[in-house]
């Protein structure tokens, strides 16, 4: 069995207000006669599930075609994360009771907070990671961490706290993700972003299969 954690990505799928929305157009097409369908696409680096390159925050940082494969692919956890009432990020003692063996075993963090249900609305609010979680994870030797949300840090924050932590743990990130429906549990993650020179993301398309 496998689980599909990527959103469909068409004219419908919400973007990060002010991003490029995807668009796709026909160039070729067998109704008109010709030998082949062929069409072009165009959307934003971030749209849909999708990984952030350090060169999305982090001036002069490594771009996401130099993106280290294996923290995309392995073991990791699907975790339910239960935000106390008018809270949005997610702390240290939300996954506290996850053991250190569990981690070991599966350092690949995927966090549902319940945050993106519908992948045609922008979320409101916005759920997102705190930077002690990155540290806390990363102390625990966890090299990816995964959010329903459009964003690892607060929607309205300018110095993005939680993106800088992750490039400071050399932890990296999965954006978007459709978590829903998916029992919490152990999985292999395989979420390989695009080598796309020089780009601040890539999409993904993210799926688990159960361990």
């Amino acid at each position: 069995m496998i689980f599909d954690i990527s959103p469909l990505l068409d004219a419908d799928v919400a973007v990060w207000p002010g991003d490029s929305k995807f668009e796709a157009r026909d160039l070729l097409r067998l109704e008109d006669g010709s030998s082949v369908h062929l069409s072009t696409i165009a959307l934003s680096c971030h749209t849909g599930a999708h990984a952030d390159a350090p060169c999305h925050y982090v001036q002069g940082g490594d771009a996401i075609d130099v993106a280290p494969l294996e923290r995309y692919l392995g073991p990791c956890l699907l975790i339910d994360v239960a935000l106390p009432d008018g809270h949005l990020g997610v702390t240290p003692d939300l996954v506290a009771h996850v053991d250190d063996a569990t981690l070991r075993a599966h350092p690949r963090v995927l966090l549902r907070t319940g945050c993106m249900t519908d992948r045609t609305t922008f979320p409101d609010p916005v759920t997102h990671l705190t930077p002690e979680l990155v540290h806390a994870l990363a102390d625990r030797g966890v090299v990816l961490i995964g959010i329903d949300s459009p964003s690892v840090d607060d929607f309205n924050s300018k110095d993005l706290p939680s993106h800088h932590a992750l490039a400071a743990r050399g932890v990296s990130n999965l954006e978007c993700l459709a978590l829903a429906g998916v029992p919490a549990g152990a999985y292999e993650l395989i979420a390989l972003p695009l080598k796309l020179a020089g780009r601040d993301a890539s999409p993904v398309r993210a799926i688990l299969r159960p361990l």
